[in-house]
């Protein structure tokens, strides 16, 4: 294997590692620090190691104040708010069930981008692909108990909240930043260094609970900020630049199996039957919508494109 790709797949690997154990650091986080002061701490130590990369990549930050006030928004949906839900669902259910919920987001962007983009519109494969995760999401919740309004299903329900805000996110950068072909990096640390901002001006309200720090707590912050949130984004645009988005976007169906292995070994949290089967369900539904179950024919093309994107940041 070449270096170049050696180091590719490497990047591929350690992305899926620190996206699947982002949810672990979130629990461990929570052991002395409130839903707030974990989003806040994974923002700023992730605008912290983007802005790193830039000066060493001597990359200029953009001045037009339109763009910025893109970056804003973004900021709000792909890092204040599901950052804030998923902390706060995952007082009450584990961190492998919160990573099993954030596979959902590329079937949420799917449906939303069918709902705002007209070049997104809806074919077979993507309504057996919407049909099969939404089965999976049943599984997983388990319906058949019945519902039962507690903070565990609240909690849930606040994880589907935070995939929702991905889809919407990618959606509103395909359409308003995207055309603007700024640096994926640039537009990372717009977004990390926006939410700083905002989450630092919310504190008095969602983050001036005491702290609690110890090692495992620091430990976590410094992994799900430094490396979930900041240098994952850098290496997610090498890897989609060297295999294309199709093939990164491969990284979605591993995450829920690291944060859920990790869970069970580093905290030994239980894990039913269905929670593993409904993410099961999730993941072919990806593919299914993708068009990737059909047999392929020898005279179709071996490459195919995702328009969207499909990773999400845990």
């Amino acid at each position: 294997m070449r270096s170049a790709e050696f180091g590719v797949t490497v990047r591929f690997a350690l992305l899926a590692l620190v996206w699947g154990a982002s949810f672990l650091f979130i629990k461990v986080g929570l052991g002395g620090l409130s839903p707030g002061q974990v989003a806040l701490a994974r923002v700023a130590l992730g605008a912290l190691a983007l802005a790193v990369v830039l000066a060493v990549r001597r990359r200029p930050l953009p001045r037009d104040p339109v763009l910025w006030g893109h970056l804003a928004a973004v900021s709000v949906l792909l890092c204040v708010v599901p950052f804030l839900l998923f902390s706060w669902a995952e007082q009450y259910i584990s961190s492998g069930l919160a990573s099993i919920f954030n596979a959902t987001t590329p079937l949420v962007t799917m449906l939303l981008a069918a709902a705002a983009l007209p070049e997104e519109r809806f074919t077979p494969p993507r309504v057996l692909g919407l049909l099969l995760g939404f089965l999976g999401v049943l599984m997983i919740v388990g319906v058949w108990h019945g519902i039962d309004v507690s903070h565990q299903l609240t909690a849930q329900l606040a994880c589907l909240g935070a995939t929702t805000c991905y889809g919407a996110c990618f959606v509103y950068l395909r359409r308003f930043v995207s055309p603007r072909g700024t640096d994926p990096v640039v537009v990372a640390f717009g977004q990390t260094a926006s939410a700083t901002v905002i989450l630092g001006l919310l504190t008095p309200a969602i983050a001036a609970t005491p702290v609690h720090l110890d090692l495992p707590v620091v430990a976590s912050m410094i992994a799900l900020g430094v490396f979930g949130t900041g240098l994952a984004y850098a290496w997610n645009t090498r890897i989609i630049a060297a295999w294309g988005a199709a093939n990164a976007s491969a990284v979605t169906y591993l995450t829920p199996v690291v944060g859920v292995l990790l869970g069970v070994l580093v905290l030994g949290e239980p894990v039913s039957w269905n929670q593993p089967a409904g993410a099961l369900l999730v993941v072919l539904g990806i593919l299914a919508a993708h068009g990737r179950l059909r047999p392929r024919r020898s005279s179709e093309p071996n490459s195919s494109v995702v328009r969207h994107a499909d990773g999400a940041a845990a």
